[in-house]
């Protein structure tokens, strides 16, 4: 993918490329951030939201104010007290084309924050959630990111879009994000892991890059908006970029790999897997 905005970032930002990786630079908290972090973020997120919306209504919402709005929301939830840390930038960066990236799924955090790891080494987009077009305000930044959107309740009909929508997208040289679980959770189930991906990595000839993400510090609400739950500071943010892996014959291989790559990482952060 290379590096098209990785000038505008720096180590001062706790991006360090030549190695790859990010971490969350030190900072002193207030008593009141400490004691309300939910509060300070919410507070902090909304006209983040409003703003990108208003932008994204018309028509001003571009590759680059999406990645940086995803960047000023991740300075929020640190400045909320999370703190991040991301690896293996490096193999996205070093990437002549697009590819898909496949990764587990817990919270609204991914969503929001992986914008800003990924655009700055060139396009992408997400398969995502029929839901997430139609939240208000929140739908217009979505559709203007030019999604693959897919209904989890018609299988043949998800895998026509995300087959048709992710191959033409990658021929213009986006690259797709896809989390092929049924359901966000803490516990890491291949089984419920699926292959679309790899499918479609296979099928438009590109690499799949797999990432373990551990996003539990922006919890699931357990009212009916279940994107925006409580922001739980102690639950550090983990990203981890594997190599990219090429796609052989039926796939299984690199389904294998990537799937041994999520429930390793998840293992090592203390989370449970089912394998």
């Amino acid at each position: 993918m290379r590096s098209s905005g990785g000038d505008r970032i720096s180590a001062v930002d706790g991006f360090d490329l030549e190695r790859g990786i990010y971490e969350t630079p030190p900072r002193r908290l207030s008593t009141f951030v400490r004691t309300f972090p939910t509060a300070r973020f919410y507070w902090r997120f909304a006209p983040i939201v409003t703003s990108s919306s208003g932008m994204a209504k018309r028509g001003d919402y571009d590759d680059v104010r999406w990645e940086q709005s995803s960047h000023d929301t991740r300075r929020e939830l640190e400045a909320a007290g999370v703190r991040m840390t991301a690896t293996g930038l490096n193999h996205v960066q070093n990437l002549d084309g697009p590819c898909v990236i496949v990764g587990n799924h817990m919270s609204m955090l991914e969503t929001v924050v992986l914008p800003g790891f990924i655009r700055q080494f060139g396009p992408v987009t997400y398969v995502i959630k029929q839901f997430l077009v139609e939240v208000p305000v929140f739908k217009h930044i979505m559709l203007s990111r030019d999604p693959i959107v897919v209904t989890r309740t018609d299988p043949r009909a998800d895998l026509k879009a995300v087959m048709e929508g992710g191959v033409r997208r990658l021929e213009d040289g986006i690259s797709i994000i896809i989390f092929p679980q049924t359901t966000r959770t803490l516990r890491f189930d291949p089984k419920e892991f699926n292959s679309i991906g790899v499918k479609l990595a296979r099928r438009a000839g590109v690499p799949v890059i797999p990432v373990a993400l551990r996003t539990d510090a922006w919890e699931l609400a357990k009212h009916f908006v279940k994107d925006f739950g409580r922001i739980v500071p102690k639950k550090e943010v983990r990203f981890a970029f594997g190599e990219p892996i090429e796609v052989t014959g039926r796939g299984n291989e690199a389904q294998q790999r990537c799937v041994e790559f999520i429930a390793d990482h998840l293992e090592a952060w203390g989370l449970p897997t089912e394998r």
